[in-house]
Formats: structure tokens, sequence, C-alpha cells
């Protein structure tokens, strides 16, 4: 699976996100778009970071707020690790 799929997989099996696949873009907002909310963006972010055994340590003043934001941090970070 890419990144878009792991992400994909995640918010619809551990965050509750019902939307369909073609609607979980990369410009998707993660809370007004897919609706998350403080527990399920926590959520995400453990999934992620247990999937691919990394800590994403995103800016707390800066963090993901699309999906294409999260993907190119998990890139990032993976490309840092490897």
């Amino acid at each position: 699976m890419n990144t878009q799929e792991v992400v994909d997989h995640i918010l619809k099996t551990h965050c509750g996100v019902k939307t369909p696949p073609l609607l979980i873009t990369t410009e998707a907002r993660l809370v007004e778009d897919l609706g998350l909310d403080s527990v399920g963006l926590l959520t995400l972010v453990v999934e992620v970071e247990n999937h691919y055994q990394m800590q994403l340590e995103e800016s707390p003043e800066q963090p993901p707020r699309t999906v294409g934001q999260l993907i190119e941090l998990i890139e990032q970070r993976r490309l840092a690790t490897s």
C-alpha cells in the first residue's frame, strides 16, 4: 500500500470516516471535510506512527490540516529515518 492508501485505511478503520474512497483526496481537510475531532486526530496520528514505527513529531504551531499535508509529513519522516 502506498501512503495515501494507508492513510485512507486508517481514517476509515480507526477514525470512523465514512466517506467513499474517491472523496478522501489530498485536499480533504481533516476536521472540516472528514469530521475528525480531537480524539479522531489523536487516533489518526497514533495509528500512523504505529503503522510506520516512527514518530511524526508534527509542529504544534502548524499541524497538518489536510490529508496531503499529513502524507507529506509522513514521507518527510520516512526519508529522514531511512
